[in-house]
């Protein structure tokens, strides 16, 4: 059974992505509480907006918008060549596993620890392991929550749109319907993530939530415009590795599905 499975070239390249696309999400989601500004790592001063009378606004990022595109691109890839029910399957793993290992950081954050370990790097200036290890594992739950349940909402709306667009457009169009489904779920997954993680659980206004929302929704635009030619890349490399006529059997079955 195990070796008619490697030997598969499409089961393997599922299983390839599967993983790495868990991985990445999860890897997404620990990084994703350090913000940084995207305006200095590209050398500028932070921009100055006002938006919904919210003023001083920049782009101050959560780490985490690094990786996050890379599911997005990854979604349309299997959506393309497996069908909606994979995509599916691996977002519910994807969410599965994040819930888990945020719950074992819960775990580990309350077991008892060893007296000498809080001071043990205070020569390298961090005064509290404890509180550090805190500050870096113990995300708030309604910021854990708002981002698991935006992620799910944004791949269910991403599949049924690049659905819908494909059987439109056939297979002519793959910038459109990637692009068009990303772009769409990245507008509902901006706004679902604040007003869960900072609306009900930080009492922001809506003016900051849209403000703040509109921001994020800037950056997150122009990398999906930007990555629109690594899913052309993506595809031939797929065609390449299973053959051309394995390849277009797969997304054909990917359209009955």
């Amino acid at each position: 059974m195990i070796q008619q499975i490697l030997k598969d070239r499409p089961t393997k390249l599922f299983i390839g992505f599967a993983a790495f696309f868990v991985a990445n999400a999860l890897i997404a989601e620990c990084i994703g509480g350090k913000i940084f500004s995207l305006e200095k790592l590209f050398g500028f001063n932070p921009v100055n907006l006002t938006l919904f009378g919210q003023s001083g606004l920049s782009f101050s990022l959560t780490c985490g918008v690094l990786l996050w595109p890379l599911e997005f691109v990854m979604t349309d890839i299997v959506n393309e060549f497996y069908g909606p029910k994979a995509v599916k399957r691996i977002s519910y793993t994807a969410v599965a596993l994040i819930s888990y290992a945020f719950i074992m950081f819960y775990a580990s954050i309350h077991i008892p620890y060893a007296d000498w370990w809080p001071a043990s790097k205070a020569s390298q200036g961090i005064p509290d392991m404890q509180v550090a290890f805190n500050g870096i594992f113990g995300q708030g739950m309604w910021i854990i929550m708002g981002s698991l349940v935006a992620f799910l909402v944004s791949q269910v709306v991403d599949v049924a749109v690049f659905q819908r667009i494909k059987k439109a457009t056939g297979e002519k169009k793959v910038w459109l319907r990637a692009t068009g489904s990303t772009l769409v779920s990245q507008l509902i997954d901006s706004f679902i993530v604040l007003t869960i993680a900072f609306k009900l659980g930080s009492n922001w206004t809506w003016a900051q939530v849209i403000a703040v929302g509109c921001v994020n929704y800037m950056y997150k635009f122009t990398i999906a415009i930007l990555l629109t030619p690594l899913i052309y890349f993506a595809e031939a490399r797929i065609e390449k590795y299973v053959g051309k006529e394995t390849a277009m059997r797969m997304k054909k079955t990917a359209m009955e599905r």
